[in-house]
């Protein structure tokens, strides 16, 4: 079941909509709002779920700190810069 909706958005968003239309990449403006609004509201759910495990990793192995946070970006750029040092090589090598 459709809902019609009166809203208003920036100009630039509009003829973003439009384009998407032109170029063939939506079916109609309504349907270029709808998929981002499909795609927000999938993220938000997305965003609660992950903060209901980390409440209850918290609650099990208490809170995690701003260290472990540190730690842990750390780690998740070594292994980023890893990937992309790897992918040069298989290209170099290619």
């Amino acid at each position: 079941m459709k809902e019609r909706m009166t809203i208003s958005v920036d100009a630039s968003l509009a003829a973003a909509a439009a384009a998407a239309v032109a170029d063939g990449r939506a079916e109609s403006v309504s349907a270029w709002v709808g998929n981002a609004m499909r795609e927000r509201a999938d993220k938000e759910r997305r965003l609660e779920a992950m903060a209901e495990a980390v409440a209850q990793y918290e609650a099990e192995h208490g809170e995690i700190t701003e260290d472990e946070l540190a730690e842990q970006a750390r780690a998740d750029r070594d292994a980023a810069a890893a990937v992309r040092a790897a992918r040069r090589r298989s290209r170099g090598a290619a």
